[in-house]
């Protein structure tokens, strides 16, 4: 099938390479994304009936899109949408024309399947090649990708994008941590991509195999991404492996990893915009916020033709920044996306995020980046118990240090959020370690 999707082209304007989108004007790539917006609507509009009938139902028509401010007239996409309409609702093209399916773990029951044409593939691999181009990754490079594969889109969404850069990928997956290390040693790789938590992990483990990650390891870069990090984190990365550590964003119902990434300055992830376009709302009253305030992001495909996602409310807050960046890039950029709306933790009537008490605990240099969160109800009062595993040096410090520490890591929390935590200090190597995302908040309540 022919594709109406196509790169941006006129008498004036000829085609250029995926990479020269990043520097377009911002002018012509407005004009792209009108054209591609109101292809997609229509497109949804004809194939789509939960699309149609919510547009019926606010008023409004294909046509009414004359600009990119008229987007905000359209109704909203959830996720219960894509739960909702299980398993091919959503689509807007054949299944004759869906060449895969990729789908969620379906912890909440149902999986949320996304489809994909033999374009959306082609899309998906550009924009992973420019997410990788930014960070640093080139041609030549061998990626170990610790991903996992399968129906998760991380790991498949890596690999197709960096072969096609010209990489040498090593599909390794997730899992089995001494391979990976002897693999990332023996095959001389270069960069590595992963989960923050499971880098960590990876570099706990080499100390303790008495490996000298910044000698014996040539990696270079690490594409980190599929749970929220701090700059914390990034920092205690890049001080313990010497790589330069890069922030990449996706989901599953956009198209997986390749939305942004961030380029080698570390200033927010540039939007592809040309795909994706971004709108960022206030979660209570749905209004769209200008550039630079905090809110929920929301996002619209331009491009997608099998399962078209428009506004599409992901729950991640964020804001966009519009400033220019010093990489020439006019692609706006997203702050780092370190909470969810949906994540959120109320503790006796305050709102709590894991990444703030994560700010607090690394900012304190004796503590370990390994911790977990508890949440409880005892005595019909809300409480939350933080565990912080030691490291070696602070672990065998004497009783009046530790006192200390335990002091001042309460105290940081306590700043940072405005409540008291009780802190438990725990051996080294003795919390949960992840392959994967990793889940630091356990919520006893929830279990009640």
């Amino acid at each position: 099938m022919q594709s109406s999707f196509c790169f941006w082209n006129d008498a004036s304007n000829p085609i250029h390479p995926a990479s020269a989108v990043d520097y377009m004007p911002r002018p012509q790539l407005q004009a792209m994304q009108l054209h591609r917006l109101q292809v997609t609507v229509r497109r949804a509009y004809q194939q789509v009936v939960r699309f149609r009938d919510r547009m019926d139902a606010a008023g409004i028509k294909p046509e009414d899109i004359r600009g990119l401010a008229d987007l905000a007239r359209v109704p909203f996409t959830v996720k219960h949408d894509l739960r909702d309409t299980y398993p091919y609702g959503l689509c807007a093209s054949p299944l004759s024309d869906i060449v895969r399916l990729h789908a969620s773990s379906g912890t909440t029951g149902k999986p949320i399947v996304v489809a994909y044409t033999a374009n959306d593939l082609a899309v998906w691999q550009q924009v992973i090649i420019r997410t990788l181009a930014a960070a640093g990754v080139h041609r030549g490079d061998i990626l170990q990708n610790a991903y996992g594969y399968g129906l998760f889109t991380g790991g498949m969404g890596l690999h197709y994008g960096a072969e096609a850069m010209g990489c040498t990928v090593i599909p390794i997956s997730g899992g089995n941590t001494d391979r990976q290390l002897m693999l990332m040693r023996d095959l001389g790789v270069t960069a590595i991509s992963c989960t923050p938590s499971y880098f960590l992990h990876l570099l706990d483990e080499a100390e303790k195999s008495g490996l000298d990650f910044r000698k014996e390891f040539k990696v270079r870069v690490g594409i980190f991404g599929a749970e929220p990090w701090t700059e914390e984190m990034r920092r205690r990365i890049q001080d313990l492996s010497g790589i330069h550590a890069s922030d990449i964003y996706g989901l599953s119902e956009i198209i997986g990893p390749g939305v942004a990434g961030e380029c080698l300055h570390q200033t927010g992830l540039h939007i592809f915009e040309d795909h994706f376009y971004p709108e960022i709302i206030n979660p209570d009253t749905l209004e769209v916020l200008p550039d630079g305030q905090v809110g929920e992001l929301v996002l619209t495909t331009l491009s997608k033709e099998a399962m078209p996602m428009i506004r599409y409310r992901t729950r991640d807050l964020s804001q966009l920044v519009a400033e220019p960046c010093p990489c020439g890039r006019t692609l706006r950029r997203l702050k780092r996306i370190s909470a969810r709306s949906d994540d959120m933790l109320i503790i006796r009537g305050v709102n709590v995020f894991p990444s703030q008490i994560e700010t607090a605990l690394l900012s304190i240099r004796l503590a370990s980046p390994h911790y977990l969160i508890v949440v409880d109800r005892k005595d019909n009062l809300d409480t939350l118990e933080v565990q912080i595993e030691l490291t070696a040096e602070t672990f065998s410090d004497d009783i009046r240090t530790l006192e200390t520490l335990h002091k001042r890591i309460g105290q940081a929390i306590y700043e940072i959020t405005g409540v008291h935590a009780q802190i438990t200090l725990v051996k080294p190597h003795t919390l949960p370690r992840s392959e994967g995302k990793l889940n630091r908040v356990r919520d006893n309540r929830r279990r009640a």
